[in-house]
């Protein structure tokens, strides 16, 4: 990727220099860090480019052909791409990419499949799931009843048999498969397999690695599920957004989840970046960029064992990484400030198994890295052996914060998100 100029930082320089100075800002610091956030990447100047386009400016509250405004001639265009490309890149007869996040597209398929006071199996918070999937502080807990279910204390993979034990006894309306930190492929078969014993839906929540499934580095839930729901960003490099992906014979409940019953009007401009994200991600040059992330991902969970600390399943087979920073002597809150103040940003994380039920408290015990970031700068992995060994120096108090920020500047340097 490469970008000579930004044009639209001058217009705002002159018009708002305040708020162009925090756009610039932001974006140094994006250059000048250490990026292992696993939700986070670099999208394209092409996507930047449509995200900054006039059609962040049309209202097209419907979908193409029958919308409530006029002049949507255009962007109905722009939208039936996005779904085609969308529909294309992941081999399912029906995509909706109107959903404005990941949390969105869960709400829709909610919205699609259940009622209120429903009950639903999912992974639970402490063990690596997402708000949506039953927290009490969101709308999942409230409206339905969710049943956790867990990963095994020693090896850190998910317990089938006990998803298959809670679906036999409580017989959900729906089960939901997928995790924010659970670093594994996940075995979508299975779920199948027990969604139909027990007559339940199958939601695949596959924010994290569908960008993967993409490039074809992680098995796809499509075959699996009755509707998908993924975001945009992350390892598949889009615009910030969400979509679901399902078969022809839920495609009008899953429309109508996404609008009228969820949301408004689409956001048009996110649209057509969306579009441009799916026909970058069925390039081949993507799908070496997915399977570099792997192998990045591979050797930096490798290379932070080796520093000491402990990686939660052993590895990874995706972006994600899980690691506990305790035997270098500090927690994952402490450990993402120190790191932070290194110029390393990544996030705290829950460890199954630790803190007990206070999920709160078990949120600051591990770090969550991913390598979508630092891959799309063309680190390989000679660059994760060096960032897990700068990492540990920098958590064992073996390296002052000046030294460590002067080599992350050197990595990023040589590695800029935007050359030019």
């Amino acid at each position: 990727m490469s970008v000579t100029r930004v044009p639209e930082a001058d217009v705002l320089r002159r018009q708002d220099p305040e708020m162009a100075e925090i756009v610039l800002g932001e974006r140094e610091r994006q250059a000048s860090t250490l990026q292992l956030v696993a939700a986070e990447n670099f999208t394209s100047p092409a996507v930047l480019a449509a995200l900054g386009s006039p059609l962040a400016n049309k209202y097209a509250e419907g979908y193409p052909g029958s919308r409530h405004h006029g002049g949507c001639e255009i962007v109905d265009v722009a939208e039936q791409i996005a779904v085609e490309r969308a529909k294309a890149l992941f081999g399912a007869e029906h995509a909706n990419v109107q959903a404005h996040s990941g949390s969105s597209a869960v709400l829709a398929a909610y919205a699609a499949l259940l009622r209120p006071g429903d009950t639903v199996l999912a992974l639970g918070l402490a063990d690596g799931g997402h708000l949506t999937h039953g927290s009490p502080a969101n709308f999942s807990g409230r409206w339905f009843d969710f049943i956790p279910y867990g990963v095994d204390a020693e090896t850190g993979l998910i317990d089938h048999e006990q998803v298959r034990t809670l679906a036999r006894n409580h017989r959900p309306k729906a089960i939901v498969c997928g995790s924010i930190a659970y670093p594994r492929h996940l075995d979508h078969a299975f779920f199948r397999e027990v969604a139909d014993e027990t007559g339940a839906y199958l939601i695949a929540d596959a924010a994290h690695p569908i960008g993967l499934v993409a490039g074809g580095a992680a098995p796809s839930p499509v075959p699996y599920a009755d509707i998908v729901c993924a975001t945009t960003h992350k390892v598949l490099r889009g615009p910030r957004g969400g979509m679901l992906l399902c078969g022809a014979g839920l495609a009008e409940r899953v429309d109508r989840a996404v609008y009228p019953f969820t949301q408004g009007g689409p956001q048009m401009h996110t649209v057509a970046a969306k579009a441009v994200a799916f026909g970058e991600a069925a390039t081949p040059a993507f799908t070496a960029y997915a399977h570099q992330v792997v192998a990045n991902a591979r050797v930096l969970a490798a290379a932070l064992e080796a520093e000491g600390m402990t990686v939660t399943t052993g590895g990874t087979d995706t972006h994600l990484i899980i690691a506990d920073p305790a035997p270098l002597g500090v927690d994952g809150r402490t450990a993402r400030g120190l790191l932070s103040a290194a110029g390393t940003v990544l996030d705290c994380c829950a460890l199954p198994h630790v803190g007990g039920a206070d999920v709160t408290a078990a949120h600051a015990r591990g770090l969550r890295l991913g390598t979508a970031a630092v891959t799309t700068q063309g680190m390989r992995e000679e660059e994760m052996t060096r960032i897990a060994a700068l990492l540990a120096a920098v958590l064992r108090d073996r390296i002052e914060p000046r030294r460590a920020r002067e080599e992350v500047r050197e990595l990023t340097l040589a590695f800029p998100p935007y050359p030019g």
